[in-house]
């Protein structure tokens, strides 16, 4: 399969209040966020022209921008007008929306107080994050070699740019060897998450998911919390030993771009895809679309 580059394609992304070409949404070569990762982004996705939790994405942008200090130069609600703008404007109903800002080419160094604060919003055509066929079966993932950091040493509770270099690393990596992502650890040695999603496990009909206190607290892991207790399962959020992975019967993945996908495999511990993990992905896959006919 040809790889279409990113850089060169038809459509109009959203930079800086007006529309530009695709091929001429460009940035200077001395970014500050290409050189100090300065940058904050969302991962959203649209569903029968509805984008899902749309001002919570926006918020969390907002809020993330402000842990790197710097402050986002619109209003919750222009970003989430701008959101849907271009996606009516690239004529997609279904999509995923992918919203950034950064510091500018104003300065370069480590101080960088007089940067511009540049945001731009784009978005494609993204179906599933995994292939369908190995998803219903279940993902096989390895473990990551790097761990998720402390708090104390890393803004662990921003999307931040480079939070995610260990991640591409580790994806690589599982990739090579023939997996479909990695499962981090964090600094102390619990299980944490995937290289772009949150984990939960099922043991005995309850819901197990590593407590989110040294990375992002996921709007879709909240989401499928919400849905699992209108279910009447018991959640569990609490810090998971890698151990204790070999008593969970089942494992699955969430994220806006994961969805909810059940795991089959982590390293040397096995899941078998079971009643709650597949029930859960087929209501959060209703849920979704189900929103995007349902007005707000």
């Amino acid at each position: 399969m040809s790889l279409v580059p990113f850089d060169d394609r038809d459509g109009w992304i959203w930079l800086d209040g007006q529309f530009v070409p695709w091929r001429e949404a460009k940035v200077h070569v001395l970014t500050h966020g290409l050189h100090y990762a300065s940058s904050v982004f969302e991962g959203e996705r649209m569903y029968g022209g509805e984008i899902f939790k749309l001002t919570e994405h926006t918020e969390r942008l907002f809020k993330s921008a402000e842990i790197l200090d710097f402050k986002i130069p619109y209003t919750v609600a222009e970003i989430d007008e701008a959101c849907k703008a271009t996606a009516a404007k690239n004529n997609l109903q279904d999509c995923y929306v992918r919203p950034i800002a950064w510091r500018g080419s104003e300065m370069i160094g480590v101080s960088a107080q007089q940067t511009k604060i540049h945001v731009a919003i784009a978005v494609w055509e993204w179906p599933s994050y995994f292939d369908p066929a190995t998803k219903a079966k279940g993902i096989r993932l390895t473990w990551a070699k790097y761990n998720r950091p402390d708090p104390k040493t890393a803004p662990t509770a921003a999307k931040a740019a480079g939070l995610y270099m260990i991640c591409t690393i580790s994806k690589h990596a599982a990739e090579k060897d023939g997996y479909a992502d990695a499962m981090m650890l964090d600094y102390r040695g619990y299980v944490a998450e995937a290289t772009g999603a949150n984990v939960f496990f099922v043991k005995d009909g309850a819901l197990h998911t590593p407590k989110p206190d040294c990375f992002l607290d996921g709007i879709t892991r909240r989401t499928v919390i919400d849905l699992a207790k209108q279910k009447g399962v018991e959640v569990i959020e609490r810090h998971i030993q890698k151990e204790e992975l070999s008593g969970f019967t089942e494992c699955f993945i969430v994220g806006t771009a994961a969805e909810v996908t059940p795991v089959s495999e982590i390293g040397e511990f096995k899941f078998t895809p079971g009643k709650l993990s597949l029930d859960l992905m087929d209501t959060y896959a209703a849920l979704v679309r189900n929103a995007a006919l349902t007005p707000a």
